[in-house]
């Protein structure tokens, strides 16, 4: 909700802007807001009020640095990164701030490379770009709109594009409407011209400050055409990036001054009234909704997203210039097939990888070496390869010429996709199949990694009534992953955990008319605004081990099948069919007790990481192995395994039977049914991931499809080598999936 602008003295306003940071340090600390609806929402009324007023941004900023300050004299971590961020996000947006409040922060930043990770990691992310935006203020501004709006620009081509993924069968309609309403009427409010604008006026008034005549540029700018709004956009990216100018801060200024006079020469000067500072907010990001009701939905959104960079080289396949280089099983004959041979004098080395590149670069040569012997990259070559992409390395040989070749130049990821996922645990359960299944796609073709920054985010969102797939769970159960991320990074708890009953609660308050596509979920857009301050702020990922599992069925002629689950996997004794077997079942119940026999081998973790293979055979009513711990001290990686015993005890009234529940920590484990009754087996507390007539199941750390393709490589070349040898030792081997919060985990 916005708030109606009072006029403040300076006195006032610093007060009151105190007030409102201090009411944020305390929402850190566990001391909720009075008004329960204010919860969650302290931070985006902050920077809407700066918005409103953009005088204020200065005021903010200073105190901010103050509280940064006092927070470190203090040995108050837990608000660093916090107000860093929440400062961040003022200076980007800022018309123009002093260079000395920017040294101040820049000196804060520098400091924090002594402590440990994240506030290392993020100080030095923070400072790398304050030196930036002090050479040429303006320029963080003038980069995200560029990349979030896909405009043109060859001093900086970067794109990004987040993307919101929905489980119709998860969240009601209604809620998916209003989601979808509340993107689409973000997208509708702004155009590339409009955008253009934006970067054009905040340039300019970040170099020129109080001498620009904002409200007269802005005029000036409505009234061009478009082609001539670009022109004078390109001209303005071109400054602030040094392309042109030269690259020093006073040349970028003397060159902005002249934009801008050349922009406003037409206009009459000094009519326009001088009001000070106005501020340019960011517009929204480009946004896109989908409900995810294909398996393969990701990677195609993923594909069609690069599509526009590969479409003029590729247009019969994906990713056929990238594929992985492989070492022929035998190599080919050396000719004495008793014909004869005359010696020719050739400058060819018989490598393929020393053929000169085609001329054009969308041309695939026609040149095909049959026989020829195919030269083993390197295996830091390969790393970068499977790992970071780059395709073929370039090769150190000489060519025909006795030159050595120009290597090609290394693809960049120049694409960032933010994969936003809405949704509690059962949709994240899908996200790891996705990851899995695309991770093997580009171990056997690589074409997404070396192009794109792939990043993953979750907002936890729990319907009032939960869906029939949720298996009865409580939506405290059902969001254990976003529990663990609130539990380690305090500003995701107070700014994105909160939304989990908010969003259903305002996509009521709309009512899901799709009649009305511009309103949104509350004014000022904000679920929109707070997604888009989570994509761009939230960069420190927190990772989560996949685990694999092996289902064996009842039948022998069935094949296992695999699958792969992030948060916990469920396994419940099966009703008996036939009524002979329901009769067999009953009379057993009845002797040993409710549930099944079941035999469990496994290696037990212990502190000193030592494993210890133990092995137990136990009557039990079920199995649940939890992947997300209950404490972040205990940090994600092993499997909680809770098996509930019956034990059966007689006296003189009879038989009775007790349940008692064991519990141990493992990493990997097998379970076998000594009785061979079947029982269910449920993952990620998802109904529609349900087995039924297992007898078995094996359990452990999902591998990396990468490494698991290069183990298999080196296995065939030298099979009686166990170790990890070679490019195998600088793969990582398990594969886990990063969600990405504001400060990751902090100690």
């Amino acid at each position: 909700p916005g708030e109606a602008q009072v006029s403040l003295s300076p006195a006032e306003l610093e007060s009151d802007i105190l007030r409102r940071v201090r009411a944020l340090l305390r929402e850190l600390d566990g001391h909720h807001p009075s008004c329960q609806s204010d919860r969650g929402m302290l931070r985006w009324t902050l920077h809407k009020r700066m918005d409103q007023n953009p005088r204020t941004s200065c005021v903010l900023v200073s105190i901010l640095v103050k509280e940064l300050e006092r927070a470190e004299r203090g040995d108050l971590r837990h608000y660093i990164i916090p107000l860093l961020h929440t400062l961040m996000y003022t200076l980007i947006q800022a018309p123009c701030i002093p260079d000395e409040l920017c040294a101040r922060v820049y000196d804060f930043c520098k400091r924090l490379l002594t402590l440990p990770k994240p506030f290392c990691t993020i100080g030095l992310d923070y400072a790398s770009r304050l030196q930036l935006e002090r050479a040429a203020p303006g320029t963080l501004y003038q980069r995200t709109v560029i990349s979030e709006q896909s405009l043109p620009s060859a001093a900086f081509p970067c794109q990004d594009r987040i993307f919101i993924f929905a489980d119709p069968e998860l969240l009601p309609e209604a809620i998916c409407r209003a989601l979808a309403m509340d993107t689409q009427a973000a997208q509708v409010s702004q155009s590339p011209r409009g955008c253009m604008s934006c970067v054009v006026t905040h340039a300019l008034q970040a170099a020129l400050g109080d001498t620009c005549d904002t409200a007269g540029l802005r005029a000036r700018l409505q009234a061009l055409p478009p082609g001539d709004v670009e022109h004078w956009f390109q001209q303005v990216v071109a400054a602030v990036e040094g392309s042109e100018g030269g690259s020093d801060r006073g040349q970028r200024t003397a060159r902005l001054e002249r934009i801008y006079h050349s922009l406003l020469g037409s206009s009459p000067k000094g009519n326009a009234p001088q009001e000070g500072l106005q501020g340019t907010p960011l517009p929204s990001p480009n946004i896109s909704f989908h409900l995810w009701t294909e398996d393969e939905q990701l990677w195609k959104e993923l594909v069609l997203f690069l599509r526009p960079l590969s479409q003029s080289c590729e247009p019969e396949g994906l990713g056929q210039e990238l594929e992985p280089m492989e070492m022929p099983d035998s190599l080919p004959g050396c000719g004495c097939c008793g014909q004869s041979r005359f010696s020719v004098l050739s400058t060819d080395s018989g490598i393929e990888r020393d053929l000169p590149a085609p001329e054009e670069p969308c041309e695939r040569s026609r040149l095909h070496r049959k026989g020829g012997i195919k030269k083993k990259p390197s295996p830091l070559d390969s790393v970068a390869l499977l790992q970071a992409g780059g395709g073929k390395a370039p090769g150190k040989a000489l060519g025909r010429a006795g030159m050595a070749p120009e290597p090609p130049a290394p693809l960049q990821r120049l694409h960032s996709a933010r994969v936003v996922l809405l949704g509690d645990d059962r949709i994240l359960g899908r996200l790891a199949q996705a990851f899995h299944s695309l991770r093997k796609r580009e171990a056997r073709r690589v074409f997404l990694t070396p192009r794109l920054d792939l990043q993953f985010y979750h907002i936890p969102v729990v319907p009032a009534q939960p869906q029939p797939s949720a298996a009865h769970a409580g939506p405290e159960e059902l969001c254990e992953v976003a529990g663990y991320l609130g539990r380690a990074d305090p500003w995701y708890e107070s700014n994105i955990n909160t939304l989990c009953h908010m969003i259903p609660k305002l996509a009521t308050m709309v009512g899901g008319k799709p009649s009305h596509p511009s309103r949104a979920l509350v004014t000022d857009l904000f679920l929109t605004d707070v997604i888009a301050y989570y994509a761009r702020m939230g960069t420190q990922p927190v990772c989560f081990q996949v685990h694999s599992v092996k289902v064996l069925f009842q039948d022998p002629a069935q094949d296992p099948a695999e699958d792969v689950f992030l948060t916990e996997l469920l396994t419940q004794v099966q009703d008996s069919p036939s009524p002979r077997e329901l009769s067999t079942t009953k009379r057993k119940s009845t002797l040993d007790g409710p549930g099944m026999d079941l035999t469990v081998t496994y290696r037990r973790v212990v502190l000193s990481e030592r494993q210890k293979e133990l092995a137990l055979s136990l009557r039990s009513s079920g199995l649940l192995m939890k992947a997300i711990p209950a404490e972040e001290a205990a940090g994600p990686g092993c499997l909680t395994v809770t098996i509930t015993e019956i034990i059966r005890t007689s006296n003189l009234a009879g038989r009775s039977f007790s349940a008692v529940a064991h519990r141990f920590r493992t990493r990997s484990i097998k379970v076998r049914s000594a009785e061979q009754r079947p029982f269910t087996v449920r993952l990620d507390k998802d109904s529609r991931r349900t087995y039924r007539d297992v007898i078995g199941l094996e359990v452990s750390p999902c591998l990396e499809p990468s490494y698991c393709l290069q183990k298999t490589r080196t296995t065939k070349c030298s099979p009686e080598e166990t170790e990890d040898v070679g490019l195998v030792k600088y793969l990582p081997k398990s594969l886990l999936l990063p969600i990405n919060t504001f400060a990751g985990v902090i100690p």
